[in-house]
């Protein structure tokens, strides 16, 4: 009964296993020494079962299996197998993929796996052109090619088959990052379906596809322009805004109380900027300045022409830009060059342009050709204020107005706000496919509100549809869709219209191998790694060993009370 007790506080108290294991051979030699053979036998069997059992033995873990996934070329169908295959992915331990991968919608779909893959060799086609584009916007074609070979040419087409536009023969080495681009000026606002093409240099056709293309009718600019005197630059900048459509409240100075006036054919609600030359600024009275850099940090950005600045004191007071004067050595060196669709535009410094330490709070934000500052930009609360160090750009109002235009508009983009939209579109799929399950989302659209997709006969291509909040994109929300055929689509939301291509399976087939590529490394960069080639281990199940010392226990008690 001894013994029997001495289990008992192994038990009571969880002792450890090597505590138990002495317990039972103490017991074990207690007896073997009374000649009781057997019971010192299921003493040590129970006392060596509850060691077991405390020590939580390891065993092989059973591992869940490897889905083995096979991607052919883009055309071809998926299949029943790969459907089955995708299917099993969240019951799967790791995935086996061959083939060039699948598209970002449908790893989307799937659970983070470990991912065995090797990317195929072969030639890979990479596009970048944008979808939606506002009238008087240069629409820009870029093609990368990892074959690319000096000689490539890439051609945009129009729809009967005419070049728009060529990119030039540049006579480069072969490079994976050089990239072919050309250059096109959209004249109407309408919906087109082009063509590209990239010839080798014997003049072949390795890739052709469709390249779609809405443009848009543009959103009027409005701006504030404020000058201290009449200029040709003003004058040149004047007519380049009004020919856009843009709406002007500008105003200049002419002498002492005259000045000449331009009122807005309708109320500027929401300013995309004003546009000051320095010389208005040096001529107003500190009230003045100060009320006007309220209004900038109320979010009206302030674009300052330097052509004509003359007190570099003002500027440091007032806005902690640090300006020094033009050297009359270098004046010639130092003429920005600027190169707009295939046109050079050369403009000379301002006589007064920020040092190269402009201040606190300000930055250079572009260059020349030649690497030179030619802007400098400020935050101001919630706008910004920017300084522009060339003049003389009206001398390519009459020669060249296409390029001008092309160059104040890049400097509106940087430096003035947007033209307001009620809903912006957002298209992250670049290449929608018929038959896989792509993406639209929409800026300025409220979380449950719906959305309308019309196909090309006018029926609702899925009805049902509502706008969803996305963790991705915190100031937008996405829809999901299955397009069913190629061709446009038109989305509807509100009163917002957009239209959306869809391409055939067979459209661009290496650009389509380059998109599930990159779709399979970002999945696999976000997947778990690999199991590592030892075998995982588990804890063995407790309860054979619990019913081992049991038994031996019972088996010990029964001989005990004989």
């Amino acid at each position: 009964m001894a013994t029997m007790e001495m289990f008992g506080i192994a038990f009571s108290f969880g002792a450890a296993s090597g505590g138990v294991l002495l317990a039972g051979l103490f017991s074990a030699a207690l007896y073997v020494r009374r000649d009781q053979a057997l019971n010192a036998l299921l003493a040590l069997l129970a006392a060596l079962a509850l060691a077991a059992m405390l020590a939580s033995p390891m065993q092989p873990a059973a591992r869940a299996g490897e889905i083995a996934i096979a991607t052919g070329a883009p055309s071809a169908p998926a299949g029943d197998a790969q459907a089955r295959a995708l299917l099993a992915v969240p019951q799967s331990g790791s995935i086996a993929l061959t083939g060039h991968g699948l598209r970002a919608a449908q790893w989307d779909d799937l659970p983070a796996r470990p991912l065995r893959w090797t990317a195929p060799q072969g030639d890979l086609l990479r596009l970048e052109f944008p979808r939606t584009l506002p009238l008087g916007r240069s629409f820009i074609l870029s093609a990368r090619h990892t074959g690319a070979q000096s000689g490539w040419r890439l051609q945009l087409l129009a729809e009967n088959g005419q070049v728009l536009a060529e990119s030039s023969q540049a006579a480069k080495p072969p490079s994976q990052s050089a990239a072919l681009s050309l250059t096109w000026q959209p004249p109407l606002a309408e919906q087109m379906l082009l063509q590209a093409r990239l010839l080798d240099a014997a003049g072949k056709t390795v890739a052709q596809g469709p390249v779609p293309l809405q443009v848009t009718p543009p959103v009027p600019l409005q701006i504030i322009g404020r000058f201290g005197a009449p200029s040709f630059d003003a004058r040149a900048l004047n007519q380049l805004l009004s020919d856009s459509g843009a709406l002007l409240d500008w105003q200049t100075t002419l002498g002492k109380g005259l000045s000449r006036s331009e009122s807005a054919r309708a109320d500027l609600a929401e300013p995309n900027g004003q546009v000051v030359d320095a010389a208005w600024f040096e001529s107003l009275s500190a009230p003045a300045r100060t009320a006007l850099l309220a209004q900038t940090g109320q979010g009206v950005p302030l674009l300052i022409l330097g052509g004509n600045a003359s007190s570099a004191a003002i500027w440091q007071r007032d806005l902690a830009l640090r300006l020094v004067p033009q050297n009359p050595t270098t004046e010639k060196e130092d003429v920005r060059q600027f190169s707009v669709n295939s046109e050079q535009l050369a403009m000379p410094p301002a006589s007064l342009n920020p040092a190269s330490q402009p201040g606190e709070g300000w930055s250079a934000v572009a260059v020349d050709g030649k690497g030179q500052h030619w802007l400098w930009q400020r935050e101001w609360k919630k706008g910004s204020i920017a300084w522009v160090g060339v003049s003389d750009w009206h001398r390519y109002a009459i020669s060249s107005p296409a390029a001008l235009g092309q160059w104040w508009q890049a400097l509106f983009d940087k430096a003035a706000a947007g033209a307001t939209q009620k809903l912006a579109w957002q298209q992250p799929d670049p290449m929608p496919v018929a038959g896989l399950r792509t993406e639209i989302c929409v800026q300025g659209a409220e979380a449950g509100s719906s959305l309308h997709i019309d196909g090309q006969a006018g029926l609702a291509v899925q009805p049902g549809l509502v706008w969803q909040a996305r963790r991705a994109q915190a100031e937008m929300v996405c829809a999901a869709f299955l397009p069913q055929q190629a061709g446009w689509l038109t989305l509807r939301s509100g009163a917002s219209e957009h239209r959306v291509y869809i391409y055939a399976a067979s459209d661009w087939p290496q650009w389509q191998q380059a998109l599930r590529q990159d779709a399979t490394a970002r999945y696999a960069a976000r997947s778990p790694e690999a199991v590592a080639a030892s075998s995982p281990r588990a804890p063995f199940p407790s309860w054979p060993f619990a019913l081992i010392c049991a038994a031996a226990m019972l088996a010990l008690w029964q001989r005990e009370r004989r």
